[in-house]
């Protein structure tokens, strides 16, 4: 159901998208960036440039996050590491290891 859902959803932003491309073809406007300043520019390159240009800003913020929430886990990761290896008892037996096996004499 969800895969039905998910292809739906698709299917319906592309249709907007076309609509929206086919009913403002015609529209221009002027776009000032405060450097530069362009007129007449189709207003369906300027929504499509500004959705790409919204997902790199989300793309490089959500990255800076993950590196973020990353390193924090190794560190802690690597503090739980030191804490359990100054916890283990080096006198320790392992009861199921394999007895080594003593030469046969003959």
């Amino acid at each position: 159901m969800s895969r039905f859902t998910g292809a739906a959803s698709i299917l319906v932003v592309l249709v907007l998208v076309v609509f929206f491309a086919r009913w403002n073809g015609a529209e221009r406007v002027t776009v000032d960036l405060g450097i530069w300043t362009f007129y007449r520019v189709p207003l369906t390159y300027v929504a499509f440039i500004s959705l790409f240009v919204g997902m790199l800003v989300m793309l490089l913020a959500g990255l800076h996050a993950d590196l973020r929430v990353r390193r924090f886990l190794r560190e802690r990761l690597e503090e739980e590491d030191r804490a359990e290896r100054e916890r283990v008892d080096r006198n320790q037996r392992d009861l199921f290891a394999p007895e080594p096996e003593e030469p046969a004499q003959g």
